[in-house]
């Protein structure tokens, strides 16, 4: 059942790319399962951010600041985050005063569908595999950015206007809180307040379509830990081609065989109406008629 939830998940994402007539053009690669993952626009870049927190919550102050780097080639395919943050909360309760601070480095990795999260502390690199990102190679001509932008204006957002930012022309979006100023699918700028807290991160430096060295993607020698589920990148594709053929037979399926197979070995599934189930195979069907 696990290719099965694939694809029923697949058909579920690939639903909410349709929201947007730009995206009405899915296809799916006739000799090749997956295709080339883009998320950005541009097609490498070097980006260093200042970010700063600020507010009150509770009876305590909370102040914080950092840096980010941000370096990705191969249309954001391949990218690297590293962040480092200090934030102190200031607490007065009863006459006493109380002063935390917190210091954190994270680092990830995002290489096609393979994540890798760097815990520091610990110095261990967990391995795991961004669902998103592999459905977004699979369906949609790999053009994550798309989908995004699809995905976020179904949940509200709103581009409110334009404006040059770092001489960059940015499209402004609002969502849910949030202001973002985007160039060609990269964030330069963003300020959200949230719970009383104001965090903004700010691009004080941005080049693109620039050599990226590869020592710039380098992890730390830490223990790498493969989380559950983790597939690597070759591996994915061989699942891929696998599933292909699964995806013709699930096209040919009748309600009824298609119902006795899904529920077969998943309680889950079982426990669901058949209003719920004729829905998610009616929708399986639309996307499975789209691919090409």
């Amino acid at each position: 059942m696990k290719k099965i939830s694939l694809l029923l998940f697949a058909a579920i994402l690939l639903f909410a790319f349709k929201g947007n007539e730009k995206n009405e053009r899915l296809e799916l690669n006739s000799e090749k399962q997956t295709q080339q993952l883009k998320r950005y626009e541009v097609k490498s870049g070097i980006i260093i951010y200042e970010t700063k927190t600020n507010g009150k919550v509770m009876g305590s102050t909370i102040v914080g600041s950092g840096d980010e780097k941000v370096y990705f080639k191969d249309w954001g395919a391949v990218e690297l985050i590293e962040e480092t943050s200090t934030e102190t909360t200031t607490t007065k309760l009863f006459g006493k005063k109380s002063v935390d601070t917190n210091n954190s480095h994270s680092m990830t990795k995002l290489d096609n569908g393979e994540t890798a999260v760097v815990d520091f502390k610990n110095k261990k690199i967990y391995m795991n595999r961004d669902m998103a990102m592999d459905m977004a190679s699979m369906f949609n001509g790999g053009n994550a950015g798309d989908a995004g932008k699809s995905m976020a204006e179904g949940m509200g957002g709103e581009i409110v206007g334009k404006e040059k930012f770092l001489g960059y022309s940015c499209e402004i979006m609002e969502m849910m809180g949030s202001k973002q100023w985007i160039y060609k699918g990269v964030t330069l700028k963003i300020e959200m307040t949230l719970a009383g807290i104001t965090t903004t991160k700010t691009a004080t430096s941005a080049k693109f379509d620039v050599n990226v060295p590869n020592k710039y993607f380098e992890l730390p020698d830490f223990t790498v830990v493969k989380q559950e589920g983790f597939t690597n990148n070759q591996d994915f594709e061989k699942e891929m081609e696998d599933m292909k053929d699964e995806m013709e037979v699930l096209k040919k399926m009748s309600y009824e065989e298609w119902k006795k197979l899904a529920t077969e070995n998943d309680e889950e599934m079982r426990n669901m109406s058949d209003k719920e189930l004729r829905e998610m195979y009616d929708m399986m069907q639309a996307m499975l008629k789209m691919q090409k």
